[in-house]
């Protein structure tokens, strides 16, 4: 199989304010627009897509139906520090604070208007106990 795309796709209540909430918030703008569904990309780069979904669509077979749940979005960003003060300021929860892990990231975890988690993450370097565990790199 030779994957030409990748993309999450979370069923909603409100497809067009989960949107507006991507928008306004993480630089996403809208490529297709219905009141079902509501096809996103980054402004910043095109490769970065998110698609939200009503949850009751009848595209979606009645045993997938529902609401996206146990989800954990990754935001890598150049700059997890000023973008944790913009969203704090904009009054998004900070369910997780802004902290450096030995793994290699500095990040926190924010979550959207329908609980799924947004954790944004800036890349450091890892402690030498964590860096053995990267594959394939030099």
């Amino acid at each position: 199989m030779n994957l030409t795309s990748f993309y999450p796709v979370l069923m909603s209540h409100n497809v067009a304010a989960r949107a507006a909430f991507y928008v306004d918030h993480f630089g996403f703008r809208p490529l297709f627009e219905s009141d079902w569904y509501v096809h996103l990309q980054a402004k910043a780069d095109p490769r970065v897509n998110l698609a939200i979904l009503a949850g009751d669509h009848e595209t979606i077979p009645p045993a997938g139906r529902g609401m996206a749940t146990g989800m954990l979005l990754n935001f890598e960003v150049e700059d997890v520090d000023a973008v944790h003060e913009t969203l704090a300021a904009a009054g998004l929860p900070i369910l997780l604070p802004l902290r450096d892990e030995d793994f290699g990231q500095r990040h926190f975890i924010t979550a959207d208007p329908e609980g799924v988690l947004i954790d944004i993450i800036t890349p450091i370097p890892p402690t030498a106990e964590f860096a053995a565990q990267y594959l394939g790199t030099e």
